[in-house]
């Protein structure tokens, strides 16, 4: 059985999917998923591997278009519009709606340059003031401006992993999104290096809608509020974080929380 989800949008939602799927060629990846994402809450998806978690996140801002034989179907709406229409510039979609993906990947460019990059392509400061001031907002938001701050001329590559990842952050909000997606974060840090990722995300919620897919239970609990159990490309049970911990409804939900399969 598969639990069915609301229809209506709470007044505070973000984003919101209805009924969507996802099909590589013939294989169908994302069994009809409906969410509701708000700026007050951040909501982790978790499951096992290859449960279609990430695949769903992908779907937010419009990755899976990337892929040749990837076709979505349903709705997704950012502020009551439609994310798939033709209408959407996808460009601006993804500076609205940004990513931090697993493996910190930051440009092979100057730390000043990987953060000014998104500023100066969407054209958001006139002049070199307004873009320094956005590019030391954005590292101390991200909680690596005091580290870098005499370092900006130098490249983002020679960071540490964590240093890295925080600067793809930084890179991220920099263009002043809405929403921020992240898909397995920390899968590549140190314990130092994913508390300090994880403080971040407890800073940056209100302030942006929140999105983390993490593989990692104890993650999902200490930073979201929100927790939606993925399996088989089908969403089984979405709702508070604590529920789904301590009181699943869901029978497949409390044998993956308790480490029956995973």
């Amino acid at each position: 059985m598969v639990t069915k989800f609301m229809t209506e949008s709470a007044p505070n939602t973000k984003m919101s999917a209805r009924d969507v799927k996802v099909f590589y060629g013939e294989k169908q990846a994302i069994n009809g998923v409906s969410i509701d994402i708000d700026m007050d809450n951040v909501v982790a998806f978790i499951g096992p591997s290859g449960c279609g978690k990430s695949t769903f996140l992908r779907t937010l801002n419009r990755m899976n278009d990337t892929i040749a034989s990837a076709r979505v179907e349903g709705d997704i709406t950012l502020d009551g519009e439609n994310i798939y229409s033709s209408k959407m510039d996808v460009v601006q979609l993804r500076a609205r709606v940004g990513m931090v993906f697993q493996k910190p990947n930051p440009f092979p460019k100057s730390i000043y340059d990987n953060v000014a990059y998104g500023p100066r392509i969407h054209g958001l400061a006139p002049n070199k003031a307004e873009l320094d001031q956005i590019v030391e907002n954005s590292l101390v938001r991200a909680g690596l401006w005091n580290e870098v701050k005499d370092r900006l001329t130098e490249s983002g590559t020679a960071l540490s992993g964590g240093q890295q990842q925080r600067l793809c952050i930084a890179r991220a909000i920099a263009v002043d999104p809405e929403v921020i997606l992240m898909d397995e974060p920390c899968s590549a840090l140190d314990p130092i290096a994913t508390a300090k990722i994880e403080e971040l995300i407890h800073e940056l919620r209100g302030r942006y809608a929140i999105v983390i897919v993490t593989h990692n239970m104890q993650q999902a609990a200490r930073v979201s509020q929100k927790t939606a159990f993925f399996h088989l490309g089908n969403m089984v049970e979405y709702g508070d974080t604590s529920d789904i911990f301590t009181n699943p409804r869901e029978e497949r939900t409390r044998d993956y929380i308790t480490g029956r399969y995973g």
